[in-house]
């Protein structure tokens, strides 16, 4: 039936009251399966991989998978509130976490969520958790040494602004101690630092936290946890969100120090995810490849150039070997991506040597170039002088009469290898190093007995901090070893050491 004209006229003036209502799409899907941490949910034809997805009851989840049927994802938060055909709906969001000064001092989640009791932050910036690396034209070469407070290190294996240096080891050989003398060590030194656990039991995080609260650390330092007992998918964007935390200060020209403690059980949850993501296994049941996993996180550590404000992320990944094995998978991957590598032996831990480095197998990439003058001066002939040490120990075990020269080097090795042992929370100021290691350098070590090095080095230097503060006030300002302050430090560390040997009747 034809419609009249008036009819017609009175639709249309229908239809133009109704103009200004709103059509609002949305984008919907269903989930169809849920267990695990993981969902997968039909009809979103159109999400985005790494995107937010919000499911009921406030859960969100992030897309990993990118199937013809239906999207693969990593739900983060409780999976017992979600059950078959709930409603998802897209953010068209990439993960983020909240970024900025608020999160100095806090310890939070991997979503950035406060979880040390403390009042809850309001931050107005975000920032994806992915992001791709700076380019080469915006990053400088490092330069500027990041000091450990260690002597092994700084002298031997020194680690600069910018720089990705790798710690690895077997467990229990004393890994994190080393980060975390490293950020105590950050007091005063104008660097924010950041430390991500991952995999790690509530417990040790907690007494990690007292001990950087104690120091007077946590005041630089944010802690970012995705413990044990939480889920695989909130271990595996842990360390991003670390990063994105960190790359919001080196932008706005800050020093940035990470630590991911560690990436072997990074990887291992990874693996788990991909796994229940029904992924095509990889080599040795690494689905996907875990160096693409491990270089796009570690390439985001830089030193930016001035143009694009001078700021550093510096990062300190830790991997756990089995057996000491740095020829497994992870360890080989990651020692491909980073400026070198710190390795700590279970023997050395044992036999009592600690920091565990063993300086043979320990190498920086930047070498030189990230230590101050006077440091490189007065441990130029350090890795040699150890290196003759191990190899005339080995040999000294044959034979039963020794030459002068090599008992010399023994008797020098051993007292060197006793100066470079540092109790654990007890970081050193690189010009209190410089002192020890001139005092090495100039063989004034080998007159004292090896059980009395460690109080001789403490004696040596209080007393020239007490009786020849000019000569300390020198080397912090010129950060380097004139002749006449070589000099002058030469004869004061002479002078101590004869006065030392007379108390111990050995003069």
């Amino acid at each position: 039936m034809a419609l009249k004209p008036e009819e017609i006229s009175a639709l249309i003036k229908d239809e133009i009251k109704r103009y200004d209502q709103k059509i609002e799409s949305k984008d919907v899907g269903y989930v169809i399966t849920v267990g695990d941490g993981i969902a997968l949910v039909q009809g979103l034809q159109d999400a985005m991989a790494g995107e937010l997805l919000k499911f009921p009851h406030d859960i969100y989840g992030m897309v990993m998978n990118l199937e013809e049927e239906h999207v693969g994802v990593v739900l983060l938060g409780n999976d017992s509130l979600i059950s078959e055909g709930d409603e998802v709906t897209r953010t068209k969001r990439i993960v983020e976490v909240p970024v900025g000064d608020e999160l100095k001092g806090r310890v939070v989640n991997a979503l950035g969520q406060p979880i040390d009791g403390k009042p809850a932050f309001k931050t107005t910036k975000h920032r994806p958790i992915e992001r791709v690396a700076p380019g080469v034209i915006t990053r400088k070469s490092v330069s500027q040494p990041v000091q450990t407070g260690l002597k092994i290190i700084d002298s031997m294996i020194p680690i600069g602004k910018g720089q990705r240096e790798l710690i690895i080891g077997d467990r229990q050989t004393g890994k994190t101690a080393i980060a975390i003398d490293t950020i105590i060590n950050q007091k005063g030194q104008d660097v924010l630092c950041i430390y991500v656990a991952i995999g790690q039991k509530n417990s040790t995080v907690a007494q990690l936290v007292a001990k950087l609260e104690a120091s007077g650390a946590m005041d630089y330092t944010t802690v970012v946890v995705a413990s044990a007992s939480e889920s695989a998918p909130l271990q595996y964007i842990a360390p991003y969100a670390g990063c994105a935390m960190g790359e919001e200060w080196m932008e706005q020209g800050k020093d940035v120090l990470i630590v991911y403690d560690d990436l072997s059980k990074h990887a291992v949850a990874y693996r788990t995810l991909s796994l229940l993501l029904r992924r095509p296994s990889g080599r040795e049941a690494y689905p996907g490849d875990v160096f693409y996993l491990h270089s796009r996180l570690l390439e985001r550590a830089a030193k930016l150039s001035p143009e694009y404000g001078g700021g550093s992320l510096t990062a300190l990944p830790i991997i756990e070997t089995q057996a000491g094995d740095i020829t497994a998978y992870i360890p080989t991957n990651v020692i491909s991506i980073t400026d070198g590598q710190i390795f700590l032996q279970t023997d050395l831990f044992n036999s009592g040597i600690r920091p565990a480095v063993s300086t043979g197998l320990s190498v920086s990439r930047v070498g030189g170039s990230a230590q101050i003058k006077a440091m490189k001066q007065v441990s130029g002939s350090l890795k040699l002088e150890l290196a003759q040490y191990h190899e005339m120990q080995s040999f000294s075990q044959f034979g039963s009469d020794l030459d002068a020269s090599t008992q010399q080097i023994i008797d020098h090795g051993k007292r060197l290898e006793t100066l470079l042992i540092q109790p654990q929370y007890q970081p050193m100021k690189v010009e209190r190093q410089v002192i020890s290691l001139l005092a090495a350098k100039k063989r004034q070590i080998d007159k004292v007995p090896v059980n009395k090095i460690s109080d001789y080095e403490t004696k040596l230097i209080n007393s020239i901090e007490a009786n020849k503060p000019e000569l300390i006030k020198q080397l912090v300002k010129e950060r380097a070893l004139s002749k006449e302050l070589d000099e002058g430090l030469t004869n004061a560390i002479k002078e101590f050491t004869e006065q030392y040997l007379l108390t111990l009747g050995l003069n």
